[in-house]
């Protein structure tokens, strides 16, 4: 009887989760839906033999590859399935991770913090209704997600592209949102905030993803230690085994057991984790608008430059091998393109420079973003009730943006180029490789201002700015790969950039995009100054 109680009237919550989820998550599954399949056509277009298949494949019998997205199976036989799930298994999983870890965080410590579960809890409802409802939900998401892309992929009817191994690829991506999102609400109940809770979930997901990335590397044992190394043992299209899905879902359900336990036991609003004591006085940083904007996101700063450092480290330790890696790389080729004036590792150089500089803009969004979350929370209006200006508040939160895109992208570049310059066959020198990536900050400073002039203007929606990076992302990426059209590429800023040391730096469009972000910024802040502040 008691159990019951504890989950009454769970159905009327899973039905309310899903109408406040009806858009952000139908955008996550479309995406990435699209983007596996727009990828294993694209995979199958441009390998049409088996020779061509085979030489892809060699190219990926390399340390660096493998630590970046796993060692494959099948490379002896390199279908268009196993190139699929050697290719994209390991990048989907990290995203669909990425989402069903902001799902649960979004149904459990986030609504604990903002109050919203105490007024649900204020109900007849059981207690742990809302931890069941977000489970259900997490499930259905996910189940949605894994059907729609294994069917998805069967039905476009691809040779080695079969039923059952897109149903143990569709699987993968079932047990590896589960799975995640079972860990994040186990740290929903270590924490006592969303914050924390959130940087816990993405610390085993780091965690997992490095001792795959070791094991991998070195063909040990280790890789299946990682729940994204043991889901790759599915080995999809090649011998499409269930049992690493089933061990990992086997995994989830204890862990969810744990988590409702644990929340049944602990009070609303605490975390099971002690509280470090704080200062008994504030230091004299903290105590000023910058330095406390700061100080509400060290964590995720601190762990966003050491992931720049150690992606700029990674990826100029192979700039060595890259000119027989790619040479013999059609679907890389028609990415980078080809000119008799650069070598091909110089061609790579412009490209990596774009994706470096995306990856830098995430943290420089995130740290102006702040802004919105402290507004939505009602923490801006006491900022706002003591001798500071709109303007001023206004102004420190995308002056940070600047300064965290600035120092993002210097750390990746100058541990890249560090590395990179030893190793590299090419006579080319460190600072050009400094200014070859430098050169994006406009870029960068323009998606960012796509954000400020939304929140500014509405004081919502600016989370379409995260679909516009992604967009560009998609450009770069896959832009030539699909064939999208010349005035869609252009719609990106980072495709108005010169690519350096590629194409002869121009000043112009520099100028042009940095003028576009500036009346952006100047857009967002009269708004900022005019509308209201949100109401708590």
């Amino acid at each position: 009887m008691m159990r019951k109680q504890s989950f009454y009237q769970a159905n009327k919550l899973i039905r309310f989760y899903l109408k406040r989820e009806r858009v952000k998550l139908p955008v996550w599954i479309i995406n990435i839906v699209a983007v596996t399949l727009a990828v294993a056509l694209a995979f199958s277009g441009l390998y049409q033999s088996k020779e061509e298949r085979q030489m892809m494949a060699e190219t990926m019998e390399n340390p660096a590859m493998k630590a970046l997205i796993g060692r494959g199976f099948g490379l002896d036989n390199y279908t268009n399935g196993a190139m699929l799930s050697h290719q994209m298994l390991l990048m989907t999983m990290v995203v669909v991770a990425i989402m069903s870890i902001l799902l649960v965080i979004r149904l459990t410590r986030a609504d604990e913090e903002n109050n919203q579960l105490e007024m649900l809890l204020a109900l007849p409802i059981g207690r742990l209704s809302p931890s069941f409802a977000t489970v259900v939900i997490l499930v259905v998401s996910n189940l949605i997600l894994g059907l729609i892309t294994a069917f998805g992929l069967a039905l476009f009817n691809i040779d080695s592209i079969d039923l059952i191994g897109s149903l143990a690829y569709g699987t993968a991506l079932f047990a590896v949102g589960i799975f995640f999102g079972a860990v994040t609400l186990l740290t929903a109940q270590l924490s006592n905030n969303q914050r924390g809770a959130m940087m816990l979930a993405y610390l085993v997901l780091g965690v997992s993803y490095i001792i795959r990335a070791v094991g991998d590397a070195g063909d040990n044992i280790l890789s299946v230690l990682s729940p994204l190394g043991l889901l790759l043992e599915t080995q999809a299209y090649v011998n499409n085994y269930f049992w690493p899905s089933l061990v990992i879902l086997a995994l989830s359900d204890v862990i969810i057991v744990i988590s409702l336990s644990l929340r049944a036991r602990r009070d609303l609003g605490s975390g099971l984790l002690p509280d470090r004591a704080g200062k008994a006085e504030a230091s004299n940083l903290l105590k000023t608008l910058p330095g406390l904007a700061l100080n509400l996101q060290k964590v995720p700063l601190w762990s966003w430059a050491v992931g720049m450092v150690l992606i700029g480290l990674s990826y100029g330790s192979v700039l060595g091998d890259l000119e027989g890696f790619l040479t013999e790389n059609e679907a890389i080729m028609q990415i980078i393109g080809n000119t008799e004036t650069y070598s091909i590792t110089e061609q790579f150089i412009s490209i990596l420079m774009k994706i470096m500089a995306i990856i830098s803009t995430i943290p420089a969004l995130m740290v102006f973003h702040r802004i919105k979350t402290e507004e939505r929370f009602g923490r801006l209006d006491h900022l706002l009730a003591r001798p500071i200006s709109r303007l001023k508040v206004f102004i420190t939160y995308v002056s940070l943006g600047f300064i965290t895109s600035i120092v993002m992208l210097v750390l990746g570049i100058v541990s890249l180029a560090g590395i990179g310059v030893s190793v590299i066959d090419v006579s080319i020198s460190f600072m050009t490789l400094v200014k070859a990536q430098l050169v994006y900050l406009p870029a960068i400073w323009l998606v960012l201002s796509v954000m400020v002039m939304i929140y500014g203007l509405k004081g919502k929606w600016e989370g379409f700015s995260w679909f516009y990076l992604l967009f560009s992302f998609i450009t770069i990426y896959l832009g030539d790969l699909l064939e999208l059209p010349t005035v869609v590429m252009r719609l990106s800023p980072f495709n108005h950039i010169p690519e350096l040391p590629v194409d002869s730096f121009q000043l112009l469009p520099l100028i042009l995009v940095s003028g576009l972000a500036l009346i952006f910024y100047s857009v967002g802040a009269l708004g900022f100054m005019k509308r209201d502040i949100r109401e708590n």
